[in-house]
């Protein structure tokens, strides 16, 4: 068993007060690697080395900015085998979800490196006496948030971008996932990165995160988690009058209209429901299929679910691996047991061995259920079945979320009217709710967050726009 230390200026160190804490294996429940327990004097410590490099960072040109984030990405791409074994060990990944989590943050990287030269300014034609002009500038030091379930590409979308364009970056990863974070800060450091330019420090978020947004130096936030923990966020940063971006929870639904083709919508349905756990803020959380076709549909998705292999995810053929812990495998199970209590039928699943909790598929979903309204975040499908595509919709906003959706039918017109109407703040017609990609906006509505993060918009969020006029003869005054 490894301890690891964080890293702060470009060094490798313990936490001030010594301590440290359990990271914990989520499928055996043995600990797999210490970290450091960081408090306020090394949120401190991290604030101050960031603040530091920042006009350093700020003032190195675009061109070698970038070289060092693309160089992180090739380091990835040769570490692979190494980070699936961390994503696995520490988070519960399956192979296939560690694989694809992977892949996808090299290509994540490699659109920063590219977009850290495409900062973009604009001309106005306005008075013609004079130039006029905006340019963006880093914003400063910004503080990076991520959460466990995805807790290699969500965390760097917030320091690749960061880095990306010119802010120095203190990041805080998940306490579940501390070694995925600290891995992170390796691979910049081996790709040369400028001492203090990225810090990671590890330990509880009430104290770290409390530390660092309150830090005047902090000049944004970035976070990704739980929507109570926006909003504390939020209240926090605002206090202060600071920035901030936030990825908050889903109750996202796949919705499923009479003329799809069934044997498409179950396998769209099924990989919604069952990648990697439920355990995804885009996970699908309610499905809404209309009437005449959901008995055949719910029959069809409880056979597909029941056969996919769980347990082990260090098991190349795993696709139900481990919930991260004992508080959300009860948490799952008491949505279960409130559905079916209160006369939702139960098709498959419904039972956990240790912390894997077998894909569940329940019909006849009403709106007193618990899997109705709350993000259940587990392998659950509650089928709710509607009339027509109308009620879909009511449905389909019938929530205080608005992350992800997804929209399975054959009737383009229909797609439209859906995609137009549901409050979220991404769609995807022909899918399930679960996509992204490193250049689109990533982000919801409603309880689901605030801003957007990826490609341009991680710019506009992480940059500062100033207006610059040059006047072109001597300007005349009125006294």
């Amino acid at each position: 068993m490894k301890t690891y230390q964080m890293f702060i200026n470009g060094e490798w160190v313990n936490a001030v007060s010594g301590e440290t804490f359990d990271d914990l294996n989520p499928y055996t429940g043995e600990v797999y690697a210490r970290a450091q327990k960081g408090d306020e004097k090394d949120a401190d410590r991290a604030m101050t080395a960031a603040y530091a490099a920042r006009k350093p960072w700020s003032g190195t040109p675009s061109i070698e900015r970038a070289l060092v984030i693309s160089k992180a990405g090739h380091i990835l791409e040769e570490s692979r085998q190494e980070f699936a074994e961390v994503l696995t060990g520490e988070g519960g990944s399956t192979f296939g979800k560690a694989m694809f989590e992977i892949s996808q943050t090299i290509d994540l990287l490699a659109t920063a490196a590219a977009d850290s030269k495409r900062i973009l300014g604009e001309t106005f034609h306005t008075d013609p006496s004079k130039l006029s002009m905006s340019l963006r500038s880093p914003r400063g030091t910004i503080v990076a948030i991520s959460p466990w379930n995805f807790p290699l590409i969500l965390a760097m979308y917030k320091v690749a971008y960061g880095l990306a364009t010119g802010n120095t970056v203190v990041f805080k990863p998940a306490s579940n996932t501390p070694v995925i974070g600290l891995k992170i800060g390796e691979l910049f450091e081996r790709a040369g990165l400028l001492a203090g330019a990225l810090n990671v420090i590890t330990g509880p978020g009430s104290v770290l995160g409390n530390a660092l947004i309150d830090d005047d130096r902090c000049s944004y936030v970035t976070l990704t988690g739980e929507t109570e923990t926006g909003r504390h966020v939020a209240q926090r940063a605002a206090a202060k009058l600071k920035g901030y971006t936030l990825e908050l929870g889903g109750k996202n639904p796949l919705i499923i209209l009479a003329d799809a083709d069934i044997d498409y919508a179950v396998d769209a349905a099924a990989f919604g429901v069952c990648m990697h756990q439920g355990q995804i803020c885009m996970s699908v959380g309610r499905v809404i299929v209309e009437q005449p076709i959901v008995d055949e549909f719910a029959a069809k998705l409880a056979k597909k679910t029941a056969a996919l292999p769980s347990g082990d995810p260090s098991n190349p053929e795993t696709v139900v691996g481990p919930l991260i812990n004992d508080a959300a495998v009860k948490k799952v199970d008491a949505h279960v047991k409130d559905a079916v209590s209160k006369g939702a039928e139960l098709l498959t699943g419904g039972t956990y061995e240790g912390r894997v909790y077998e894909a569940t598929v329940l019909k006849g979903i009403t709106k007193d259920m618990l899997v109705y309204q709350e993000e259940t975040f587990g392998p659950v499908a509650p089928i709710i079945a509607v009339q027509d595509e109308k009620e879909a919709l009511e449905v389909a906003n019938d929530t205080s979320y608005g992350l992800s959706a997804g929209v399975i039918t054959q009737n383009l017109e229909k797609a439209i009217y859906l995609a137009e109407g549901i409050e979220a703040g991404m769609v995807h017609v022909g899918n399930s709710s679960i996509d992204a990609e490193a250049s689109v906006p990533f982000g919801g509505f409603k309880d689901s967050g605030q801003g957007r993060e990826g490609g341009f918009y991680s710019i506009e969020a992480l940059t500062q726009v100033k207006w610059v006029t040059i006047e072109k003869a001597r300007h005349h005054f009125p006294f």
